[in-house]
């Protein structure tokens, strides 16, 4: 039986396939406050401005390849029971092949009706896959409402949240790539990992955590995900 891996994963894992992340030097964050575009009193102050924002988005995206990094994730199928959990609103993830993702945070692919019921349930019901096309003022779903980003905002609850503790709490191994750990409820997911779940950080910065079941690997993701994959061949 194939054990089960765990990863999470954050902006790191995406930064070599070229796509900007919120925070690095030359990312989006620094052309916009992040309070216009990534809240949900921005959406309600200024819905084009906030769909303009994910529309650039989405635009990068399509270009954008899977790297190195996300192969090797996917790649861990083979031999392991893989689940993802990312931070990521990209799809980089899925166009590499790993067949079971969760997106903690929405997916930029994607746009649900500004009325809808997903913040309250958690049901993708009504969900719309748009692909990489813009979304603009007045362009409504079924409903009739205006079409919003599928992302959970500033000031939203994460409806998954629950999904990715389960997870967690049935690991056998738990995979750290790209994320600082300083965004919750994401960053404290780690402490539901049993007790003699082995956990690997991998990310080119120190990381805070204080854990006897760390490992870490100080590296880029793609770099990163190699040294992991040699390291899991002595457990």
């Amino acid at each position: 039986m194939k054990k089960h891996l765990v990863v999470l994963t954050g902006a790191g894992v995406s930064a070599e396939s070229g796509f900007a992340t919120f925070r690095d030097t030359g990312g989006l964050w620094e052309q916009y406050d992040v309070n216009d575009v990534a809240s949900i009193e921005g959406w309600y102050r200024n819905r084009s401005l906030v769909l303009d924002f994910y529309n650039q988005r989405r635009a990068q995206l399509k270009d954008a390849k899977p790297n190195a990094a996300h192969e090797a994730i996917a790649g861990l199928e083979s031999t392991y029971n893989v689940d993802v959990i990312t931070q990521n609103v990209d799809n980089l993830h899925e166009r590499a092949g790993s067949t079971r993702v969760l997106h903690l945070h929405g997916e930029l692919t994607k746009m649900r009706p500004e009325n809808g019921v997903y913040d309250k349930t958690g049901s993708e019901a009504e969900v719309i896959d748009v692909a990489y096309r813009p979304i603009m003022l007045g362009d409504l779903a079924p409903n009739g409402s205006q079409l919003r980003p599928h992302i959970v905002f500033f000031g939203e609850a994460v409806p998954k949240i629950e999904k990715a503790i389960d997870l967690v709490e049935k690991a056998d191994i738990l995979l750290i790539v790209g994320s600082s750990l300083q965004v919750y409820p994401a960053a404290g997911l780690y402490r539901y990992a049993p007790s003699g779940c082995p956990i690997y950080v991998i990310d080119p910065k120190p990381v805070p955590l204080s854990d006897p079941r760390v490992h870490f690997i100080q590296d880029v993701a793609t770099k990163g995900m190699a040294a992991f994959i040699e390291q899991l061949k002595a457990l």
